[in-house]
């Protein structure tokens, strides 16, 4: 019996290794000699976002007509893991911003795109999407906020928790219930700017990792929201929020590929020039072996992470592709990032090199986005059917 062969190719193309190479280049110039700084003092990187704004790389896959550049997920997600080699903070502030970006235009009327993708694809507006509740985050049937319709406003009270870029961002995507008794189908999704009446923002949370961002909570006290901004119909928020979570999960493991290939490159930098018992460091076997299998398993990962992209506008839903890639890959990061203190010894645990802070930002990742254990109930609810 003959058995057909399958090749996947996941080879980039000529515009896609341009564009690799040149965020690259920016990286190394704008962002990475601002990450440690960043990291220590708890900053969010507002220069960082000037600077990728001046790129164009806060509007990746929008399309060119609301101010992006109309590319497709694979490329958004080389741009992602270039950043995050050197500044994961960086990455996930843009990651979030752009998830935000996402809903409106796969879901949004064309008023709403005009009026709000194209000052966030410019860079001129920061987005947050507000999901998470300290009651309900990966089961969003258990959250509890809002929304009811009041002559041509919505009158919307929660509070959201845990929420990237809270409180810096211009516009918010809000989940909300309009028909609690319908569950997850009486969810809806709604734009809120900044300074409506009723939007306010609580705590800051004091991360061990990802110290740059800003994530807190987002206050509904009846906020007045205008009944044209909701997105799409009532009942379509957990549409909006499933479609654009998968993508948020490939984003968020194209962050963790980022990462990892930092920690790794960290650590064959520092072997190369580590003298121990007259020898190179990177002459011991023990250090090839741990270098091998941090090299093979980010490869593995990327080509995961690349696979998920690539499914993105080409099949109807590609929720176990993302599940793998984000689950794999943050464990990956993490791994990563713990072997490359181990190869740095003792400077691997101070603060004065990188690799301790990835390891930090690592733990972060195996989290947002939905836990592993989140993904592994997916994986496993998908493949039992």
């Amino acid at each position: 019996m003959l058995i057909e062969v399958i090749k996947l190719d996941h080879s980039l193309i000529e515009e896609q290794l341009k564009l690799k190479e040149n965020v690259s280049d920016f990286v190394s110039n704008k962002i990475a000699p601002r990450a440690k700084e960043i990291d220590e003092k708890g900053d969010f990187p507002w220069e960082n976002i000037k600077d990728m704004a001046s790129q164009g790389l806060l509007g990746i896959p929008i399309p060119k007509e609301y101010g992006g550049a109309g590319m497709d997920m694979l490329s958004y997600c080389i741009v992602l893991e270039e950043i995050a080699k050197r500044c994961s903070n960086t990455a996930l502030v843009n990651l979030a911003h752009v998830f935000s970006s996402i809903a409106i235009n796969l879901f949004g009327n064309n008023e709403q795109k005009s009026q709000y993708l194209i000052p966030m694809a410019e860079g001129k507006k920061l987005g947050a999407f507000g999901i998470t509740e300290r009651t309900g985050g990966s089961d969003v049937g258990s959250i509890r906020t809002e929304a009811r319709l009041d002559n041509d406003n919505y009158v919307i009270n929660g509070e959201k928790s845990y929420i990237t870029n809270a409180g810096k961002a211009d516009i918010y995507v809000i989940l909300a219930f309009t028909d609690k008794e319908k569950g997850s189908k009486g969810l809806s999704a709604f734009i809120v700017e900044k300074g409506t009446d009723g939007l306010d923002f609580g705590k800051n949370e004091n991360l061990v990792g990802m110290r740059g961002i800003s994530i807190g909570e987002i206050l509904l006290n009846n906020c007045i929201v205008p009944a044209k901004n909701i997105i799409g119909k009532e009942g379509d928020g957990i549409k909006i929020v499933l479609s654009c979570i998968d993508r948020g999960r490939i984003g968020t493991s194209a962050v963790s590929v980022g990462l990892a290939q930092g920690a790794l490159d960290a650590s064959i930098e520092y072997v190369k020039k580590r003298n121990m018992f007259g020898k190179l460091l990177s002459e011991f076997q023990s250090t090839q072996f741990l270098i091998a299998d941090m090299a093979t398993e980010i490869e593995a990962a990327r080509l995961l992470m690349y696979q998920a992209a690539s499914f993105v506008g080409k099949k109807e839903r590609f929720t176990l592709e993302a599940s793998m890639a984000k689950l794999y890959s943050s464990e990956v990061a993490m791994r990563a990032a713990i072997n490359s203190i181990q190869i740095h010894g003792g400077y691997g645990l101070t603060k004065d090199g990188p690799v301790e802070r990835y390891m930090r930002d690592a733990k972060t990742l195996t989290i947002a986005e939905g836990t592993s254990e989140i993904q592994r109930g997916i994986i496993s609810r998908i493949k039992l059917r």
